[in-house]
C-alpha cells in the first residue's frame, strides 16, 4: 500500500524521489518523508500529502546524490509526523523506509526495549530498523548481513529499503509480500513501488522477488536470496509510456481514467477478438484449454471492485460454459481452510497484482493442485509470476485510487475467456458465439456514447450531492454493478450507499425508502425487465426517487422515474459494461460536487499489499 522510492546515481536524488512520492501517491497519503546523505544522514518527514513535505523543504539543504523516500498508507500508528518514514536507528547512521506490516513487531520491541532501545514512533519499522542495528551491533558484521540475519526471524511483508551513513554510495533493498521495482540506468540505479516513477528515467527494469535481497549502488546491482547464494537478475523491459502516468489536460485522474475506457476497451480487445473470422486469440487459455473446459469448477477470488468483476464473470461463465463457478473474497478464502483439488481452475483477478490475500490465496490453491490463472493489469506482477497462466487486461496504469478502466477491463477478459472456452467445449451455439464476438467488437463505440451523458450526469450529481444514504438495486448480469456503484459512490463522495438484487429489496431494505432516499435502479433491457418495473414501482409507491440507467428508447421504465440516464442497447451479457459507465460518472461528479478530493479518498489506498 505506501509507496516507497529511491535513488543513487550521479543525479540530485531529492528531485527524483519528489516526483517519484507523486506519482506514488495514490498508494498512500497520510504522510511523507525523504532521507539524503551527503555529509551526513539528513530525515524530513510531515504528516498530509506530498505536497506538504515539499513546502516544508524550501529553503532546506537537500543536495545528495542517494536517497531514499516514502509515502504512507497508516497501519501501526495514527498519521502524525513521528509515525512518518523514514525512520532512524538509534545511532542516527541508518534510515530505512517499509511498505507491509511485520506482525511480530510486538514481540522484537519488547526483546530491544529490554536491551535499553528507545522508540520514539508506534510503527513496526522502526522495531524493524532497531532489530537490523541490534543485530549489527552484536554480530559485528556488515548492514548487508544484518538485514539477512534480521528478515529470516520477521513475520510478516515487506519492502525495505535502507541507507547508511557509512556506505554513501549503496542502498540495501529486500522485499517479501510486497512490489519492488528496480530501474537500471547509466551509471544509476532507481527504486519503487512500482514503475511510474521510474519510465521517465529508464525503460529497463528489474522486478526483485520475494526472498530477494538487493545491494544497489550507482554502477552495480546485486541480487542474492536469504541464503546468500547470488542470483543473476531478471531485466524487463517496459512497454509503459509517461504520458499514461500523466493527467493529459483532465482536472482529475478519475475522470481522465472514465474517458480512456473506450481506448483501453478497444485496447483489451485488440490482437484477441476477431469478429470476422469468429474467433478469440489467447494463449494463457488456448494452452491450458483441456484443463478449463473440463474443470470440476471454477473458483474465482478477488477483492473490492475486482470482486464485483468476478460476481459478474460468475453469471457469465455459467451461463455460457455449463461450469459451476464459485467468487470468493481472498482475505476470506485464505484463511477458511477450503477444499481445492486438482480440476480446479482457480481465476485470480486483481489491478495491482499484488493484493496480498490474493496472493497467499492462490499459493495455497497452487500447492494443493489447483490451475491458477491470473487476470491482472500489471505486466510483472506478483500475481502474473505467480501463476500458471493468465492474461493481462492492458488498461494501462491507472492512477485514480477507485477503479474505473481497470474494471470495464476485467469484465472485457473475462467475458473472453468465457466465450473462448465456452466455444471449445461446444456449450454455446454457433450463431449465439459469434452474435456475442459483434456485441464486444462493437462496446468500445457503445462507451464512447454512454459517456456523452456526463453533463446530464452531473446534473444529477448537484441535485442529490446533499443525500445521506443511496440505494442501489439490480437483477441478474446488473445486480453486481449495482454492487460497484454503490461502492464507488462510498469511495469517493463519502455517502452511505448499498447495492442489493432488487428482488432482495423486500427482505429488508425496502424499510429505509421514504421521499429523501435516492434509489438507482440499473435497468437496461434484459429477461429481468419485467420484474424490474416492477420493483421500481414498489419504490414508487413509498415515494422513493428512483435514478434510472436504462437502455436507449426505454418508454416504460422513463415514464417511472424521476431521472433516467440512457445507455446504448447491447446484449445482457455485455451491457453491465456500459451501464456501469454513468454510476462512475455519478460518483465523480458527486464527489466534485462536495469538494472532495476524488482521486485520493480519504483512508484509501490503491493497491492494498497487507491485510
Amino acid at each position: 500500500m505506501c509507496g516507497i522510492v529511491a535513488y543513487v546515481g550521479p543525479k540530485e536524488a531529492y528531485p527524483v524521489i519528489l516526483k517519484g512520492l507523486k506519482r506514488l501517491e495514490y498508494r498512500g497519503y497520510d504522510s511523507s518523508g525523504v532521507a539524503l546523505l551527503n555529509s551526513g544522514l539528513k530525515v524530513y518527514k510531515k504528516k498530509g500529502k506530498v505536497a506538504e513535505l515539499e513546502d516544508s523543504l524550501l529553503g532546506k539543504d537537500v543536495h545528495a546524490n542517494i536517497g531514499i523516500g516514502h509515502t504512507r498508507w497508516a497501519t501501526h500508528g495514527e498519521p502524525c509526523d513521528r509515525n512518518a518514514h523514514p525512520h532512524q536507528s538509534e545511532n542516527g547512521k541508518l534510515a530505512m523506509i517499509h511498505n507491509g506490516i511485520i506482525e511480530n513487531y510486538s514481540q522484537l520491541k519488547n526483546e530491544l526495549v529490554k536491551k535499553g532501545y528507545n522508540f520514539i514512533s508506534d510503527t513496526d519499522t522502526e522495531v524493524l530498523l532497531k532489530f537490523i542495528e541490534d543485530i549489527q551491533k552484536n554480530n559485528n558484521c556488515s548492514l548487508e548481513e544484518a538485514v539477512r540475519i534480521a528478515l529470516k526471524r520477521v513475520v510478516g511483508a515487506y519492502v525495505i529499503v535502507l541507507i547508511d551513513q557509512d556506505n554513501p554510495d549503496t542502498l540495501i533493498a529486500a522485499r517479501k509480500g510486497s512490489p519492488l521495482v528496480i530501474g537500471i540506468g547509466k551509471g544509476e540505479h532507481f527504486l519503487a513501488s512500482d514503475a511510474s516513477p521510474i519510465i521517465e528515467y529508464t525503460k529497463e527494469v528489474v522486478y526483485v522477488n520475494d526472498y530477494e535481497l538487493a545491494i544497489i549502488r550507482p554502477d552495480e546491482l546485486i541480487l542474492k536470496n536469504l541464503g546468500n547464494e547470488k542470483i543473476t537478475p531478471y531485466v524487463t523491459k517496459l512497454d509503459m509510456e509517461l504520458a499514461a502516468i500523466e493527467k493529459g489536460g483532465y482536472d482529475h485522474f478519475m475522470l481522465k481514467e472514465i474517458f480512456e475506457q473506450p481506448d483501453t476497451i478497444f485496447d483489451c480487445l485488440r490482437g484477441r477478438l476477431d469478429a470476422v473470422n469468429a474467433s478469440i486469440t489467447m494463449a494463457g487459455v488456448q494452452n491450458n484449454i483441456d484443463q478449463i473446459k473440463n474443470a470440476s469448477r471454477i473458483i474465482i477470488i478477488a477483492c473490492g471492485t475486482s470482486w464485483h468483476a468476478a460476481l459478474l464473470a460468475e453469471y457469465i461463465f455459467e451461463e455460457l460454459c455449463r461450469i459451476p463457478v464459485e467468487v470468493e473474497y481472498a482475505s476470506e478464502f485464505r484463511y477458511r481452510n477450503p477444499i481445492v483439488k486438482q480440476g480446479d481452475v482457480i481465476i485470480a483477478v486483481s489491478q495491482s497484482g499484488e493484493t496480498a490475500d490474493t496472493l497467499v490465496a492462490i499459493e495455497k490453491a497452487k500447492e494443493q493442485g489447483a490451475l491458477i490463472f491470473g487476470v491482472v493489469n500489471v505486466v510483472g506482477s506478483s500475481i502474473a509470476r505467480i501463476s500458471n497462466a493468465g492474461a493481462y487486461t492492458h488498461a494501462g496504469p491507472e492512477i485514480g485510487v477507485a477503479s474505473t478502466k481497470a474494471f470495464t477491463a476485467q469484465l472485457v477478459v473475462l467475458t473472453l475467456i468465457a466465450l473462448k472456452v465456452a466455444h471449445e467445449k461446444g456449450s454455446i451455439e454457433t450463431k449465439r458465439f459469434v452474435q456475442l464476438l459483434n456485441e464486444l467488437h462493437d462496446i468500445p463505440e457503445k462507451v464512447k456514447a454512454a459517456l456523452k451523458t456526463a453533463d446530464a450526469v452531473k446534473k444529477l450529481a448537484d441535485k442529490y450531492k446533499d443525500a445521506k444514504d443511496f440505494l442501489y438495486l439490480g437483477r441478474g448480469y446488473n445486480f453486481p454493478i449495482a454492487l460497484e456503484g454503490a461502492l464507488k459512490l462510498k469511495e469517493i463522495s463519502y455517502i452511505h450507499a448499498e447495492g442489493y438484487p432488487a428482488a432482495e429489496m423486500k427482505h429488508g431494505p425496502i424499510a429505509l425508502v421514504d421521499e429523501t432516499l435516492p434509489v438507482v435502479f440499473v435497468a437496461t433491457k434484459d429477461s429481468y425487465h419485467e420484474k424490474i418495473v416492477s420493483n421500481i414501482q414498489e419504490i414508487k409507491a413509498r415515494k422513493g426517487k428512483v435514478i434510472a440507467i436504462v437502455t436507449e428508447g426505454d418508454e416504460t421504465i422513463t415514464a417511472m422515474a424521476d431521472d433516467v440516464i440512457a445507455v446504448p442497447e447491447a446484449d445482457e451479457i455485455v451491457a453491465p459494461i456500459l451501464s456501469v459507465i454513468p454510476l462512475q460518472l455519478l460518483s465523480y461528479y458527486i464527489g466534485i460536487a462536495k469538494d472532495l478530493d476524488v482521486d485520493k479518498p480519504r483512508n484509501l489506498a490503491k493497491s492494498v499489499t497487507v491485510e
